[in-house]
């Protein structure tokens, strides 16, 4: 073995430990709980009876967000983060980014005029709230720009059968959330990112675009920022890579999580986070439990020292329908957070 292999595998050995080691994530152990927001085109006109939703619609509803509103909410249940959705789906972000734009050459740009994750971050820190950014792992595909823009077939990303990553999609990609990582310095405590189906494949190799690559693009402007890589729906809770900080944690039925391993509220070395839905599914919907099974499932989480986040539909300006600010007070009460 040559000497630049050992240097490059000791090199990757050190990082890796270190990744092990920082417990960037333990803020979450304390603050017990979070929720989910999906503000996302599609599901926000079919919940709300509105007409399909186009780029200047978008632009007004970003515009007109109740950020104020939202994070008042979020203290009176005693909510300790907020994960919301940069982009989720179709092709609207509620932020603007210049590489996006750059890639996909899109006239008007399909990024938000209003930077809405900074101006939620302000609000939210008025009560000690710290925000968690939502994007997909992978490049987007909506539209033939889109495409075009990020080197993409149809089959990129979730076809079956024989697959090959796209190291190019990847790296313009990452670009993206480097630009967004950097403007929001401080203002963003953490990532959450989507879609890490074929980990194998696309992410955990030697050469960048890798796992290492993309939570260092993530951490721009913020080297204490968490990030968490979602390799899907699965009954047991798992780290995907040394590369995160926290469980991605998602499942259809919190009444089905499957512990190995944990121990004082992390698993492999890692805060344990666990994300669920409230109502009929992920941002749609009436509420699916009665309240003291949601109380149960938030109850057993904290027992284990985990943290647990709950997705719930927004209204149109932002805020929490009151069904589900019932359920979400309840959830504070139990955890003892709402006081």
């Amino acid at each position: 073995m040559g000497k630049k292999m050992i240097s490059t595998i000791l090199l990757l050995s050190i990082f890796t430990l270190s990744a092990i080691a920082q417990n960037r994530a333990s803020w979450m152990k304390d603050a017990q709980w979070g929720v989910m927001i999906h503000y996302q085109p599609e599901w926000l006109a079919s919940e709300n009876q509105l007409d399909s939703i186009t780029l200047d619609n978008w632009n007004e509803l970003i515009d007109n967000y109740d950020c104020d509103g939202l994070a008042k909410q979020l203290s009176e249940v005693g909510a300790g983060y907020l994960i919301f959705t940069v982009r989720h789906g179709p092709a609207f972000f509620a932020s603007p980014n210049s590489m996006y734009d750059h890639y996909t050459g899109q006239v008007p740009s399909r990024c938000s005029n209003r930077d809405l994750i900074s101006d939620l971050s302000d609000a939210l820190d008025e009560y000690g709230i710290k925000l968690i950014a939502y994007l997909p792992a992978h490049a987007p595909y909506r539209n033939k720009a889109e495409m075009e823009g990020f080197a993409l077939t149809r089959g990129d990303h979730y076809k079956f059968g024989a697959f090959e990553r796209n190291s190019e999609a990847l790296l313009r990609w990452q670009e993206i959330i480097r630009e967004y990582s950097i403007r929001w310095g401080d203002k963003v405590a953490g990532w959450w990112l989507d879609g890490c189906y074929r980990p194998n494949i696309n992410l955990r190799q030697p050469d960048i675009p890798n796992f290492a690559s993309l939570a260092a693009a993530a951490r721009s402007g913020n080297p204490n920022r968490i990030v968490a890589f979602n390799p899907g729906v699965f009954p047991r809770i798992m780290s995907l890579t040394p590369y995160e900080d926290y469980t991605a944690g998602e499942t259809n039925d919190p009444g089905s999580i499957q512990w190995r391993y944990n121990y004082e509220g992390m698993i492999d070395g890692k805060q344990i986070q666990i994300l669920s839905y409230l109502g009929k599914f992920w941002g749609q919907g009436a509420p699916r439990f009665a309240v003291d099974e949601v109380v149960k499932y938030s109850t057993d989480i904290k027992e284990v020292g985990g943290a647990v986040t709950w997705d719930v539909p927004p209204s149109v300006d932002g805020t929490i329908p009151s069904d589900f600010m019932k359920q979400l007070t309840k959830i504070g009460e139990a955890l003892g957070t709402n006081k």
